[in-house]
């Protein structure tokens, strides 16, 4: 097998009915290594990932539907729960959960797989992406060179991967990389912020207090008050297949099933993938990546998870209850999904997450970070 280097280091067709990113008819640390690029400022950038010439050749890009044929949500609305919503949202339903300034939201797939982008706003104007194809959640501030950007779906894949583009400059960013890879942008990057995918009976047991993404027409979508079918699944069977996006994958890592869940951690110029399958085999995986010291985790909702164990500069030894999604360090409990200590010396301490992306399928971990190692694997 021939795998393709697109990432050298890292600091940190369309058919009526078919949603997504196969049409209708998704901060970071400083990287330690790349190249530099310029943007529409004149700012020196340096790109967090090596041997990708930007901007990326437009032979690069596969159509998979028409712009915003998959219209983004740029006026979201929020509820308590689905009890006023024609579709049902079940306790078992995947969510992405972002918290930030105490306020915490759920952004059921239902919706995501049909929209795939959220603009919306906390204590500061943050952009929710999720590509049903490579099954990659990425939440990012969408503030760049100083102004608020509403994002759309630009109907083109890089890699099988939703590309997007912003509204003011008509940029195209990669939803993985979270970069800018045509047009005036290029070379920026996103500050990418935390984000848990989880099931919505788990996040809700750990935030009583969140709110849920209401589904259009509650919302609005950048074509106006749009509505799909939110009880129906459009990637149903795609998961459990070994089908990669629409086609345009020629050379895959064959290490795993292309569709093995995976927690990617990238740090000091390593990438390891954590399979949900091993890590879910043992309580705890206790690691250490490019020098970044991880506990890596599931719940047994089957959430994973990852935090950095450092703690005032102090790496802890984490011991799991068992039975139960609470860790045990330094003389403190911890949650298991929200990385929060409830109770001894570091009461409130929350945990930092070691990646900057939620799981995804392993050919599109692979895809973009290519040197990846694989735990459980010499």
């Amino acid at each position: 097998m021939n795998r393709r280097r697109f990432v050298a280091a890292l600091g940190t067709t369309a058919s009526v009915g078919v949603a997504g990113c196969l049409g209708t008819s998704g901060g970071a640390s400083a990287p330690t290594d790349g190249f530099e690029t310029t943007d529409a400022d004149g700012d020196v950038n340096p790109v967090a990932f090596g041997n990708v010439s930007l901007p990326v050749s437009e032979d690069e890009l596969n159509r998979g539907a028409r712009q915003d044929g998959i219209p983004a949500i740029v006026d979201p609305e929020f509820g308590s729960d689905w009890s006023d919503v024609d579709a049902t949202l079940d306790d078992v339903e995947p969510v992405v959960g972002v918290e930030l300034g105490g306020e915490a939201r759920a952004y059921p797939l239902a919706v995501l797989n049909w929209h795939e982008i959220v603009n919306d706003a906390f204590d500061r104007p943050i952009l929710v992406t999720y590509c049903p194809l490579c099954g990659s959640a990425v939440v990012a501030e969408r503030v760049v060179a100083g102004d608020t950007r509403t994002f759309g779906v630009s109907g083109y894949l890089w890699h099988s991967d939703l590309v997007m583009y912003d509204r003011e400059s008509d940029s195209l960013w990669s939803q993985v990389l979270a970069t800018a890879i045509r047009g005036p942008l290029t070379g920026t990057e996103l500050d990418l912020l935390p984000a848990t995918t989880t099931s919505w009976g788990e996040w809700r047991a750990s935030h009583p207090d969140t709110s849920v993404l209401l589904p259009p027409p509650l919302s609005d979508t950048v074509t106006g008050r749009v509505t799909r079918d939110y009880d129906r699944d459009p990637y149903r069977g795609y998961d459990a297949s070994s089908r990669i996006g629409i086609g345009y994958n020629d050379d895959v890592d064959d290490r795993l099933h292309p569709k093995t869940r995976v927690l990617g951690v990238a740090h000091g110029g390593e990438a390891v993938a954590y399979p949900l399958s091993a890590v879910s085999e043992t309580p705890l995986v206790t690691d250490d990546v490019g020098g970044l010291p991880v506990v890596v985790a599931a719940t047994t909702g089957g959430t994973l998870v990852a935090y950095d164990r450092r703690v005032d500069g102090s790496a802890l030894s984490f011991d799991r209850e068992s039975g139960t999604d609470v860790l045990a360090a330094g003389g403190s409990r911890w949650n298991l999904l929200t990385g929060r200590a409830t109770d001894g010396p570091h009461a409130g301490t929350t945990l930092t997450r070691a990646n900057d992306r939620s799981p995804m399928f392993w050919f599109a971990w692979a895809e973009f970070f290519p040197d990846t190692a694989i735990y459980g694997r010499a």
